[in-house]
């Protein structure tokens, strides 16, 4: 075998053995960064939560962590506590928007239950519940009956959407 012959085979097998495991490692790579760039914004999402709830803690007189709504709220709580909702929803459709998908894989799944966990607690607050048409009008279609279904499914009642100008 000559010189040139053994560059050739040597050639071949680098191609041959070496172009498939560098297209496995691309796509592993390529994974690898989706979910890094799943977990960032799952962070961000939940960094985000946390912020939420430090405004509800700076309004204690509205009662927003227990399961009672507020007995006689005034106008200006009212004013307050809907702000407060909106911020919510907000915040829940932009990690529907973000984190759900129909299939998930293991991650993606645990990720999203964290979620589901949260607008299921907020929907069975009545003052939350009651106050779902009116936040939700403007909002992403899919996310909508998604967070109908759960109030539905926590609350027992079906909410059905209010007419009006778009909110969100």
């Amino acid at each position: 075998m000559s010189a040139r012959d053994a560059w050739e085979l040597a050639s071949f097998v680098v191609t041959a053995l070496g172009l498939p495991f560098a297209i496995l490692f691309f796509a592993w790579e390529q994974r690898k960064e989706r979910d890094n760039e799943d977990e960032e914004q799952y962070q961000l999402l939940s960094n985000a939560y946390n912020d939420f709830l430090k405004i509800v803690l700076a309004n204690p007189d509205l009662h927003l962590r227990t399961n009672e709504p507020l007995p006689q709220p005034t106008t200006e709580q009212n004013e307050r506590m809907l702000v407060i909702f909106d911020m919510l929803i907000s915040l829940f459709e932009r990690a529907y928007l973000v984190a759900y998908k129909p299939r998930m894989n293991e991650a993606e799944a645990r990720r999203w239950n964290s979620w589901d966990d949260y607008m299921r607690e907020w929907c069975r607050r009545e003052d939350f519940h009651n106050a779902l048409p009116l936040l939700l009008r403007g909002e992403d279609a899919a996310f909508q009956d998604y967070i109908r279904r759960i109030a539905s499914e926590e609350r027992g009642a079906i909410i059905l959407p209010s007419s009006g100008a778009t909110h969100g």
